[in-house]
């Protein structure tokens, strides 16, 4: 029996991906490694101008839809933005969210409801609009973002935590729903990374530094730390990986 090269296992010419949060941070970084194994990538945010500099620079086989996926309302009509501009995708990316980091006793209807909306909402019903394109061609790949706070409790994260230990859970259900389809679905759950999402926890070199002595391996992560598995788990080389929730945390959750 033939083994295939390490770089056709990972190649992606021909695929088209679709990335939320594709503006910033760990969202952006997965984008940037789908089109460098050869997809091309609409990304979805809310900020215009992020986007079209991100497009830009990446070259003709990036694109961008701007929307909120936090109005459930909305959804529906960017699923149908991002099949508009190179067809339906092949590789859907949920890294777009949001972590209010409301007190418990302090959490809001509308920080509920948003936190759920875009952490929990948007990437079902997204996978829910892209999934019978993918069934059409018996491939397809959906990455969901989980997080330290789907296995862990932190102060000011009831509502985020509760998003990301949904996210582990609808990973699998959408893995038993749609993988005999070849449809895998699988989540990375990231420790900490300097994003804007955690620039709070940076802005403390202290916390900073108690959060990586957390780790096996000493320190917090950097944004190449998720290339390798984003690109195992959106191509052929993850073909038989679904209804995970791989952790790239550098250990933290081990300890």
């Amino acid at each position: 029996m033939s083994v295939p090269s390490p770089s056709a296992l990972f190649e992606l010419t021909g695929r088209t991906a679709c990335v939320t949060g594709a503006s910033a941070g760990l969202g952006r970084r997965a984008a940037d490694v789908l089109l460098a194994a050869g997809a091309k990538v609409v990304g979805v945010a809310r900020r215009a101008d992020a986007l079209e500099g991100w497009a830009r620079d990446a070259g003709d086989r990036a694109a961008y839809v701007v929307g909120d996926l936090s109005q459930r309302d909305a959804v529906a009509g960017i699923a149908a933005g991002v099949s508009d501009v190179f067809g339906a995708p092949d590789i859907l990316v949920n890294a777009a969210g949001i972590n209010t980091r409301e007190p418990a006793d302090e959490i809001t209807r509308e920080g509920w409801d948003v936190t759920l909306d875009l952490n929990l909402a948007a990437p079902f019903f997204l996978a829910q609009a892209f999934v019978p394109g993918m069934r059409e061609r018996n491939w397809g790949r959906i990455l969901n973002f989980a997080s330290l706070q789907s296995h862990r409790a932190f102060p000011g994260g009831l509502a985020y935590g509760a998003t990301k230990a949904g996210v582990v859970q609808m990973t699998r259900a959408m893995a038993q729903a749609w993988s005999s389809d070849g449809i895998t679905a699988n989540a990375i759950g990231p420790g900490f990374f300097r994003t804007e999402l955690t620039a709070a926890v940076f802005a403390d070199p202290e916390r900073a530094a108690r959060n990586a002595a957390a780790t096996c391996i000493g320190r917090n992560g950097e944004p190449s730390d998720i290339d390798g598995p984003v690109l195992f788990l959106c191509s052929d080389a993850g073909g038989y990986v679904t209804g995970q929730t791989l952790m790239v945390d550098g250990g933290f959750t081990a300890k």
